[in-house]
Order: C-alpha cells, then sequence, then structure tokens
C-alpha cells in the first residue's frame, strides 16, 4: 500500500493548493492514506472547523496537529463530532479535548493507526514523548502504524526514528516547516524522515511575510505574522508499505506546486 504524509499546511495557501491537487495526485500516485498535519491551517495559526472540513474534503484522511491545536475555539467542535479524525498530541493532560491516537481503514481495505505525539526539547512541557510511543504501541493490534512526532530538535526526532524503529512504520517530524532531506528506511523497516516541511508558501519566513517578521527580529516591535502567498508548494513523502508486516519498503519525497 501507498501512503502519503504531508507536512503543516499553513493558512489559505496551503489549503487551496491541496483543494487543487490534492485528489489527482491521490489517483495518478495511487495513494491509498493521507495524513496531513492540520495545526497552521486557519491564518497561519491553529485550525478551525471551516479549515478542517475544506482539508477533509480535499482528500486528508487523518489530520494531526501540535502545539498551535486549541488557537481556534472552534476546534472543540471538531474533537466532539470526529474525534477518529482530527488528532491532538497523546501526552498532553488526559482532560485536554481530542485524542491523539486513531486507526482508519484505508481506501485499499487495510487498517491504518495514526499518532500524534510532541517533542519535549525546545517545546511546551508535555509528558515523556518515549513513553507515550510506548504505552500507545501496547494498546495497538495494527500492522501499520504512522507517528507524527510535532517537535523541534533534530536530535529528538532522530532519538524517536532509532527508538520505534522495527515496531511502526515511519516516523514523521512536522512543527520546524523546513523540509530535510534525510529520509531512509531504518535497519528494522521504519521509514525515518526529521521534517516533512509545509504546505503553505515558502516565499516566506516558515509561512509568514518576510517584511513582518524582519521587523519583528531587527527591532523588537510587534508585528503582526501575516501569512505570505507566494511560491505555494505541498511538501510530503509518499511511503511504500508491506501491509502484512507494517514494514515500510521506500520512502520518497515529494512537492506538490501550483502548476
Amino acid at each position: 500500500m501507498r501512503i502519503l504524509c504531508l507536512g503543516d499546511v499553513v493558512g489559505s495557501p496551503g489549503r487551496e493548493l491541496l483543494t487543487k491537487r490534492l485528489m489527482a495526485f491521490r489517483h495518478e500516485r495511487k495513494i491509498d492514506f493521507v495524513v496531513g498535519n492540520v495545526e497552521n491551517a486557519t491564518d497561519g495559526s491553529g485550525v478551525s472547523l471551516a479549515s478542517y472540513k475544506a482539508l477533509r474534503a480535499a482528500g486528508i484522511d487523518v489530520c494531526t496537529t501540535g502545539d498551535h491545536v486549541y488557537k481556534r475555539a472552534d476546534v472543540l467542535k471538531v474533537f466532539e463530532r470526529e474525534p477518529e479524525r482530527l488528532l491532538r498530541p497523546h501526552n498532553y493532560p488526559r482532560e485536554a479535548a481530542g485524542r491523539g491516537v486513531t486507526t482508519i481503514v484505508s481506501d485499499g481495505g487495510v487498517p491504518v493507526s495514526v499518532m500524534n505525539i510532541q517533542g519535549r526539547v525546545f517545546m511546551d512541557p508535555a509528558d515523556d514523548p518515549f513513553r507515550t510511543a510506548t504505552e500507545l504501541l501496547l494498546g495497538l493490534k495494527t500492522k501499520v502504524v504512522i507517528l507524527d512526532f510535532h517537535a523541534e530538535a533534530t536530535s529528538e526526532k532522530r532519538a524517536m526514528g532509532w527508538y520505534l524503529d522495527g515496531k511502526v512504520t515511519a516516523v514523521v517530524g512536522t512543527h520546524t516547516h523546513v523540509p530535510t532531506a534525510d529520509e531512509e528506511i531504518l535497519p528494522h523497516g521504519t521509514a525515518y524522515i526529521s521534517d516533512l516541511g509545509m504546505s503553505g508558501p515558502y516565499r516566506s519566513v516558515i509561512g509568514r511575510s518576510t517584511a513582518n517578521v524582519l521587523k519583528s527580529f531587527t527591532t523588537r516591535m510587534y508585528a503582526p505574522f501575516t501569512v505570505a502567498t507566494h511560491d505555494v508548494r505541498a511538501c510530503g513523502v509518499i511511503l511504500d508499505v508491506d501491509e502484512a508486516t507494517g514494514r515500510s519498503r521506500s520512502i520518497e519525497r515529494i512537492t506538490l506546486r501550483e502548476d
């Protein structure tokens, strides 16, 4: 089977590109299942009910998030209505709305489990992501398991890849909005990449208007970080997976552009 994992969707540029291109790309590349991080889908921070609906309609099967998940109040409606399709980091407090793991049957009839966990290095406090991953795996019976590890530090992401090698199908990093070139299949069959990148405008500073970000950095004055609009791309990876074992056979970086 083939699984597409997409990096953080940023604002309307990212949503609109996926609306235009994703379904055709799924058909063209024979994709059975799509995972996409949507925590920046609404004006660059958080995900609203409307943005979530648009991205599901565009072709994302499971939407993951991260530290901006609760920036839009109506995201709670999504957690109430479709808790199996929108995830938040599982190592948040138990009282937090939503959950961090789900199992959905793919187009090809194969169950796929998706886990969403947040890192701790240079991030807001969260429970131990390594222990959280172990505990989640104890409750899963599926062969195909994808982890979206939403983390800042490459070292923590690499460590998670090695920690879960042979235990999950893939560990894909999100959060930094910069696609890395370290995709590989680890020795025991787990696909790994430090960051999927961004589905949004690349003529920017991680999706935001360069002028305002530069003003903030150079003057320390407030400047609204508006979403940029140019050079829109959707970045991620395609995994070729042996559904019988859950191991990845290959990992391919991809970029979807407006044209």
